[in-house]
């Protein structure tokens, strides 16, 4: 399973900051996102964060994270 038990990720993979810069989109790219995480009921970030988690898995990444089971889809349903 691509995601590993939050145990795990503490023996293993330290905690890091994320710094972006430069991120400039039109506006109704931004007024999407916006309306998008709103909808999900989650901030922008965790928004970004999630989408960026999903295309991750959907290449093969294997990787612990800020994700609980089921917050991501299973690789098999992925490969769907």
């Amino acid at each position: 399973m691509p995601i590993i038990d939050s145990r795990q990720r503490r023996k293993k993979d330290p905690i890091v900051n994320i710094l972006l810069n430069g991120g400039r989109v039109t506006s109704g790219f931004r007024a999407a996102l916006f309306a998008a995480s709103s909808r999900a009921g989650i901030s922008v970030n965790e928004y970004v964060i999630q989408a960026a988690g999903e295309k991750l898995l959907a290449s093969g990444s294997q990787f612990s994270g800020v994700f609980e089971p089921g917050d991501l889809p299973s690789a098999a349903a992925v490969d769907a």
